[in-house]
């Protein structure tokens, strides 16, 4: 090989490599301090009834938690996040996000509340919020869900106008289950495919256990890992307001509260400049 070849050949290689390392490159900042709830607001919607209807309209509202449905403990001699589950609502950033990669853990509690008693425990990871405070349920901003419940964790839910197109195999006419050789199908509030696409597969430990949640965003794709599997990759983030349609690609985060008792700890974000590509097979 001649020499110019091989140092044009040494160069590419090492814009290559730089840009693999640029995508792996560990620069995470913690979301949670470990102590208390700082850089979060907490917001409570309406009491429900035990048929999940408010019992009035009126929401606790936002940074107002007199039932203490949001706490700091000590758990397994760290301090976790706590959510009781008591009612309805959830935590979310100051800030909003882009371009990221979250990673966070949790696992489930014994208590359950209202109509969610002897049913599967429930919580979600709400990313992409936008708009105001309870637009779905009372409780939750416009976002698109990763799904934090037994048995369904990855899943896919669209909140208050949040809506993605995932490739599907549809199972049954209310059930598409993520299959990345499948169909696109568009789905949000109001569609009628529904706003639920469910995951691929099963990755969650057993109740008891912590599990880990990956969660990447770039532009208007993101990808659901659940302790280190790939459950689903969503794209063409959009979102609809008043029959409009427009790019819904940032926002802030929320954790929701939905009914059951639940921890959340090792919660951190770090930038990214794309997405993995082994992820996108």
């Amino acid at each position: 090989m001649k020499p110019a070849k091989f140092i044009l050949l040494l160069l590419l290689c090492g814009i290559a490599f730089g840009f693999t390392n640029s995508l792996r490159k560990d620069h995470w900042k913690p979301l949670f301090n470990g102590k208390d709830l700082s850089g979060w607001d907490t917001y409570i919607g309406p009491d429900l009834d035990d048929n999940g209807k408010p019992i009035t309209n009126q929401p606790i509202g936002l940074n107002n938690d007199p039932r203490h449905v949001f706490t700091i403990v000590n758990e397994g001699g760290e301090n976790v996040i706590r959510i009781s589950g008591e009612n309805w609502g959830a935590i979310s950033t100051k800030k909003e996000y882009e371009n990221y990669h979250l990673q966070l853990q949790f696992k489930w509690g014994a208590l359950l509340w209202g109509q969610k008693k002897g049913k599967k425990k429930d919580s979600g990871l709400l990313y992409h919020s936008v708009g105001k405070y309870g637009a779905d349920y009372g409780a939750w901003m416009r976002s698109h869900e990763f799904q934090v419940e037994e048995g369904n964790c990855g899943d896919y839910w669209g909140v208050a106008g949040g809506m993605v197109a995932v490739p599907v195999i549809k199972k049954s006419e209310t059930e598409f289950v993520y299959n990345p050789k499948g169909a696109f199908i568009t789905f949000r509030e109001g569609a009628k495919e529904g706003r639920r696409c469910i995951k691929q597969g099963d990755a969650e430990n057993p109740t008891g256990q912590w599990n880990t949640l990956d969660l990447y965003c770039h532009g208007d794709t993101s990808i659901h890992v659940v302790n280190g599997k790939v459950v689903m990759v969503l794209y063409h983030s959009q979102q609809q307001d008043n029959g409009l349609f427009s790019p819904l690609t940032k926002g802030k985060i929320q954790i929701q509260s939905e009914g059951a008792e639940v921890f959340y700890k090792q919660i951190k974000i770090q930038s990214i400049s794309g997405l993995p590509a082994e992820y996108l097979k």
